[in-house]
């Protein structure tokens, strides 16, 4: 797991931006308990009781804490697939009940940082705009934001671990692909492919410079190109504000297992949706009940996914405080 120099900056200038959420814009979690029952009146309370027996309080980027340090308390547990709990507290003691919202917990991440804040204050719920190494934007549900809030900085990186809920995951197409004809973007497909082949795999400082100076070494080297979009890693995220967390992806399957929540059962997946030259690849591990379609997905299957993503950020993984 990569880590990285963590220090934290003491200036309140330097903290996000933060767009704040009124109630009609906070679409809630409804939809994300639908994945897991079509009985939430009935089933989700019950689970919100049961959860709190192994419950423990989350410290998110802080080295420890104590209830008497916090206005809202978060109860979360170590188990893959989890429920968090928010509750507001008061002198130290819990008083009610403020939100509460189905997890995954993920070893995958990328080291990013906190470009911007989605946020209703009232419901705790977050979504973070993250920019990663490469420049990816990625948007997320904060599974830790009750805890992490204060401490956010603009100007500070983080690794953030990503997983997701899956509304549908379902096997690529393989047929579907489209024909490249335009003769500029035909050259440089092929321009890159034979640069990068010849560099041992690795993209020259100068690429730009070498795709002008390619030649074609036949006429066929310049015909049409065909571009499976089975095959290919995506990632697109939702254009609501607010909603930016509800995506849709595709990508290849690096691993699968067999979970379960309060008994149901679920297949869990991890799936790289972004894989860029020069990058570490966007993994995410994503949940979904278990399904006879779900079931046939192998390991090195291409997926399609509508996901909800999840974004945590912990002080374990982070070095310590410089």
């Amino acid at each position: 797991m990569t880590t990285q120099t963590y220090k934290y900056s003491q200036h309140p200038d330097t903290r996000p931006v933060t767009i704040a959420l009124t109630a009609e814009q906070t679409a809630g979690h409804g939809d994300h308990w639908r994945i897991l029952t079509d009985k939430v009146e009935d089933d989700v309370p019950n689970w919100l009781k049961s959860s709190i027996d192994d419950a423990t309080i989350a410290a998110g980027l802080h080295a420890s804490l104590t209830k008497d340090s916090l206005s809202n308390l978060l109860l979360s547990c170590n188990h893959m697939c989890h429920i968090n709990q928010v509750l507001a507290m008061k002198q130290g003691k819990p008083q009610n009940f403020i939100n509460a919202y189905p997890c995954v917990n993920s070893p995958y991440g990328l080291t990013c940082k906190i470009e911007r804040i989605i946020a209703n204050e009232d419901t705790q719920d977050a979504v973070l705009r993250l920019v990663s190494e490469d420049g990816s934007v990625i948007y997320a549900f904060d599974q830790m934001y009750t805890v992490n809030q204060s401490l956010y900085r603009q100007d500070q990186q983080y690794f953030v671990n990503f997983s997701a809920w899956a509304y549908s995951i379902k096997p690529s197409s393989k047929d579907e692909s489209i024909l490249v004809e335009d003769p500029e973007a035909i050259r440089y497909h092929r321009a890159y492919n034979d640069i990068v082949a010849n560099n041992n795999g690795v993209i020259p400082q100068d690429l730009d410079q070498q795709i002008e100076q390619w030649q074609p070494d036949s006429d066929e080297a310049l015909a049409p190109v065909e571009i499976n979009l089975g095959n290919m890693c995506a990632y697109l995220f939702g254009e609501t504000l607010g909603q930016e967390d509800e995506a849709w992806c595709q990508g290849q399957v690096l691993g699968k297992q067999q979970e379960t929540l309060y008994d149901r059962p679920l297949t869990v997946f991890d799936v790289a949706i972004l894989r860029e030259p020069d990058a570490d690849p966007f993994v995410v591990r994503m949940a979904t009940p278990t399904t006879a379609e779900v079931s046939a997905i192998e390991v090195n299957d291409y997926i399609q996914a509508n996901i909800w993503l999840q974004a945590a950020i912990y002080y374990e993984n982070q070095n310590n405080a410089v």
